[in-house]
């Protein structure tokens, strides 16, 4: 062969390898970029709904990947091999995160990536009201599918003064330390002892540090029991100071409190307009009966909620001894017995005609 035939030749290969390299990366940029695009359109009337993945505990990358392609959230499984063992080489910060996901196939798969790494959860929420109490929460997430009601019941008694160690000794349950408010705990993390712990959390961030601050002669148990009864009398919040005053001064007078909502929660009922306490429930001997036993009930009645708490601690002055409910969540206050049993009187009058 001639020299400059040989010298043709490989200039002519030296030509044909950086075309074929470039194709060769052009045609693995195409892929790679068709394998990250969103499985679905994103336009509004084309994006479909989230679908749910949950990544167990331990699963390993290239397994998330085939989950994911075969949900139908991603293009190729092979990309997500590719692109994880690319985040291992360039030491990118973070892990899969194991957990229930809410994804959607109008993302991209780095886009989708980048949720499972941050531990981006589906989060479940649930709301408990001022003035319930650790029975109405068991129904509540009973109905709601959380969990039972007997187990709620069953992680309330156990009560951890390890973890806990402000909690008042002897107590049977964490009746009035479960804060009411609105939370939210991972999909899959929403269990008896969760919630519990959650909201025993909320009570030692929100209401321990207003008692902390405080100057009184009440115990911390005395305290939430007597915020408890308050949340249960008060429906406007304009007399919960004057109900705390009331309260207050039957204590310091050792006046039986004589408050409707402990005797309701002793005989585990709830009277309405209709089907008021009768004489026979009120006369029924119960720990909790305040018309019956002088002083506090042994544990709080209810959660008490931040306004009822402070309100317990900075009570209205006043000399009212008594007060009887309207029917629209008011009271008429009294000073003694007499004004009181005539206020009684005509309220009831108003019903009965």
């Amino acid at each position: 062969m001639a020299k400059g035939s040989r010298w043709v030749r490989w200039s002519f290969l030296g030509l044909l390898l950086p075309l074929a390299t470039g194709v060769a990366a052009w045609q693995g940029w195409a892929w790679w970029s068709w394998a990250n695009q969103p499985v679905s359109a994103t336009s509004a009337e084309a994006a479909p709904g989230t679908v749910q993945i949950q990544v167990p505990p331990g699963t390993p990358g290239q397994q998330i990947g085939e989950d994911l392609e075969a949900a139908g959230l991603i293009r190729s499984a092979l990309a997500w091999k590719l692109w994880s063992r690319w985040q291992t080489w360039q030491n990118a910060e973070g892990e899969f995160q194991a957990g229930t996901y809410a994804l959607s196939p109008t993302d991209s798969m780095t886009a989708i990536a980048a949720v499972i790494r941050s531990g981006q959860v589906v989060q479940t929420s649930f709301t408990v009201p001022e003035g319930w109490n650790r029975r109405q929460m068991a129904t509540y997430f009973e109905e709601e599918g959380f969990f039972s009601a007997d187990a709620f019941l069953a992680a309330t008694e156990q009560v951890s003064r390890e973890k806990y160690p402000w909690l008042p000794d002897g107590l049977p349950h964490v009746e009035g330390f479960l804060f009411p408010d609105t939370y939210q705990l991972p999909a899959e993390g929403v269990t008896p002892d969760a919630v519990v712990d959650i909201m025993l959390s909320r009570f030692e961030t929100v209401a321990l540090p207003i008692y902390q601050q405080a100057t009184t002669d009440l115990t911390l148990l005395d305290w939430a029991a007597l915020a408890s009864i308050v949340e249960k009398e008060a429906v406007i919040a304009d007399e919960r100071g004057t109900i705390a005053g009331v309260f207050t001064n039957r204590l310091n007078q050792n006046i039986p409190l004589g408050a409707d909502p402990t005797v309701e929660y002793g005989l585990g009922i709830v009277q309405t307009p209709e089907q008021p306490l009768t004489w026979t429930q009120v006369g029924t001997p119960s720990p909790y009966n305040t018309y019956i036993n002088p002083g506090l009930p042994p544990t709080p009645i209810a959660s008490a909620g931040e306004a009822s708490l402070a309100a317990t601690l900075a009570p209205e002055s006043t000399d009212y001894l008594f007060f009887v409910a309207r029917y629209d969540g008011t009271h008429v206050f009294s000073r003694t017995l007499a004004e009181h049993e005539a206020a009684r009187d005509a309220i009831r009058a108003t019903i009965d005609n």
